[in-house]
Protein backbone atom coordinates (compact mmCIF):
# COMPACT_ATOMS: atom_id res chain seq x y z
CA UNK A 1 0.00 0.00 0.00
CA UNK A 2 1.62 3.07 -0.78
CA UNK A 3 1.82 6.79 1.23
CA UNK A 4 -0.17 9.18 1.80
CA UNK A 5 2.74 11.25 -0.27
CA UNK A 6 3.73 8.64 -2.73
CA UNK A 7 -0.38 8.54 -3.49
CA UNK A 8 -0.08 12.19 -3.85
CA UNK A 9 3.16 11.99 -6.28
CA UNK A 10 1.47 9.66 -8.20
CA UNK A 11 -2.19 11.55 -8.59
CA UNK A 12 0.38 15.00 -9.96
CA UNK A 13 1.77 12.58 -12.37
CA UNK A 14 -1.26 11.24 -13.77
CA UNK A 15 -2.02 12.04 -17.39
CA UNK A 16 -4.55 15.09 -17.82
CA UNK A 17 -7.20 12.39 -19.59
CA UNK A 18 -7.21 10.02 -16.02
CA UNK A 19 -7.77 12.83 -13.74
CA UNK A 20 -10.35 14.48 -15.66
CA UNK A 21 -12.04 11.54 -15.84
CA UNK A 22 -12.17 10.53 -11.97
CA UNK A 23 -11.97 14.03 -11.29
CA UNK A 24 -14.85 13.83 -8.48
CA UNK A 25 -13.49 10.85 -6.54
CA UNK A 26 -10.05 11.92 -7.01
CA UNK A 27 -11.27 15.69 -5.21
CA UNK A 28 -12.84 14.11 -2.38
CA UNK A 29 -9.37 11.48 -2.03
CA UNK A 30 -7.19 14.89 -2.12
CA UNK A 31 -9.75 15.45 1.33
CA UNK A 32 -9.50 12.15 2.84
CA UNK A 33 -6.06 12.34 2.69
CA UNK A 34 -5.92 15.52 4.33
CA UNK A 35 -8.58 14.01 7.02
CA UNK A 36 -6.09 10.75 7.28
CA UNK A 37 -3.11 12.97 8.47
CA UNK A 38 -5.16 15.04 10.83
CA UNK A 39 -6.84 12.11 12.36
CA UNK A 40 -2.91 10.90 13.50
CA UNK A 41 -2.24 14.47 14.79
CA UNK A 42 -5.26 14.53 17.36
CA UNK A 43 -4.68 10.74 17.95
CA UNK A 44 -1.13 11.18 18.63
CA UNK A 45 -2.55 13.93 21.15
CA UNK A 46 -4.58 10.91 22.86
CA UNK A 47 -7.86 12.76 21.67
CA UNK A 48 -10.54 10.78 19.39
CA UNK A 49 -10.55 12.34 15.77
CA UNK A 50 -13.95 14.36 15.84
CA UNK A 51 -16.60 13.24 13.03
CA UNK A 52 -17.71 17.12 12.94
CA UNK A 53 -17.79 19.26 10.21
CA UNK A 54 -17.18 22.84 10.48
CA UNK A 55 -17.74 24.67 7.11
CA UNK A 56 -19.08 21.37 5.92
CA UNK A 57 -16.25 19.99 6.03
CA UNK A 58 -14.66 17.51 8.53
CA UNK A 59 -11.32 18.16 7.35
CA UNK A 60 -11.90 21.81 9.45
CA UNK A 61 -13.35 20.48 12.39
CA UNK A 62 -10.37 17.63 12.57
CA UNK A 63 -7.72 20.83 11.97
CA UNK A 64 -9.62 22.88 14.73
CA UNK A 65 -9.75 20.37 17.28
CA UNK A 66 -5.81 19.60 16.18
CA UNK A 67 -4.79 23.09 16.80
CA UNK A 68 -6.84 23.56 20.38
CA UNK A 69 -3.93 24.20 22.81
CA UNK A 70 -1.56 23.90 19.99
CA UNK A 71 -0.95 27.22 18.55
CA UNK A 72 1.97 26.56 16.52
CA UNK A 73 -0.56 23.95 14.70
CA UNK A 74 -2.91 26.99 13.42
CA UNK A 75 0.16 27.25 10.75
CA UNK A 76 -1.47 24.31 8.33
CA UNK A 77 -5.20 26.39 8.83
CA UNK A 78 -4.46 28.33 5.26
CA UNK A 79 -3.46 24.99 4.06
CA UNK A 80 -6.36 22.82 5.20
CA UNK A 81 -8.92 25.77 3.52
CA UNK A 82 -6.89 25.28 0.14
CA UNK A 83 -7.05 22.10 -0.42
CA UNK A 84 -11.13 22.41 0.17
CA UNK A 85 -10.73 25.31 -2.45
CA UNK A 86 -9.33 23.24 -4.88
CA UNK A 87 -11.87 20.25 -4.02
CA UNK A 88 -14.03 23.41 -5.10
CA UNK A 89 -13.04 24.31 -8.05
CA UNK A 90 -12.62 20.45 -9.43
CA UNK A 91 -15.98 19.98 -8.90
CA UNK A 92 -17.26 23.19 -10.34
CA UNK A 93 -14.89 23.54 -13.52
CA UNK A 94 -16.12 22.47 -16.79
CA UNK A 95 -12.57 23.15 -18.65
CA UNK A 96 -10.60 19.66 -18.66
CA UNK A 97 -7.10 21.51 -18.67
CA UNK A 98 -8.41 23.47 -15.22
CA UNK A 99 -9.78 20.73 -13.47
CA UNK A 100 -6.15 18.76 -14.31
CA UNK A 101 -4.82 21.99 -13.10
CA UNK A 102 -6.63 22.02 -10.08
CA UNK A 103 -6.27 18.21 -9.00
CA UNK A 104 -2.09 18.55 -9.45
CA UNK A 105 -2.14 22.21 -7.36
CA UNK A 106 -4.44 19.88 -4.83
CA UNK A 107 -2.47 17.15 -4.65
CA UNK A 108 0.35 19.43 -4.11
CA UNK A 109 -1.37 21.43 -1.19
CA UNK A 110 -1.86 17.97 0.46
CA UNK A 111 1.55 16.74 0.39
CA UNK A 112 2.40 19.85 2.04
CA UNK A 113 -0.28 19.38 4.90
CA UNK A 114 1.11 15.77 5.35
CA UNK A 115 4.08 17.05 5.58
CA UNK A 116 3.73 19.81 7.93
CA UNK A 117 1.82 16.98 10.33
CA UNK A 118 4.91 14.16 10.17
CA UNK A 119 7.45 17.32 10.67
CA UNK A 120 4.65 18.28 13.68
CA UNK A 121 4.72 14.51 15.04
CA UNK A 122 8.84 14.26 14.57
CA UNK A 123 9.57 17.61 16.18
CA UNK A 124 8.31 18.88 19.94
CA UNK A 125 10.92 21.43 19.98
CA UNK A 126 9.78 24.96 19.42
CA UNK A 127 11.08 26.28 16.08
CA UNK A 128 10.76 22.72 14.27
CA UNK A 129 6.75 22.39 13.51
CA UNK A 130 7.03 22.79 9.49
CA UNK A 131 7.79 20.27 6.73
CA UNK A 132 11.22 22.07 6.20
CA UNK A 133 12.37 21.09 9.93
CA UNK A 134 15.58 19.52 10.34
CA UNK A 135 14.95 15.76 10.78
CA UNK A 136 12.38 16.15 7.89
CA UNK A 137 15.59 17.53 5.74
CA UNK A 138 17.96 15.16 7.55
CA UNK A 139 15.83 12.16 7.06
CA UNK A 140 15.52 13.13 3.54
CA UNK A 141 19.33 13.53 3.05
CA UNK A 142 19.76 10.20 4.43
CA UNK A 143 17.69 8.53 1.99
CA UNK A 144 18.57 10.56 -1.03
CA UNK A 145 22.08 9.55 -0.13
CA UNK A 146 20.98 5.70 -0.43
CA UNK A 147 19.57 5.35 -3.23
CA UNK A 148 21.54 4.24 -6.06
Amino acid sequence: MPTATERLDAMIAMPEAALVSAAERLAEELLLIGEAALEGWVQSRGETPTEATAEGFRLLALHRQGARGEPSFNACRETCRELVYHRNCVLAANDRAEIAKRLRLGAMVARHLVLFIDGKLENAGLGEFCCSSRAVRQRDSALTAASP
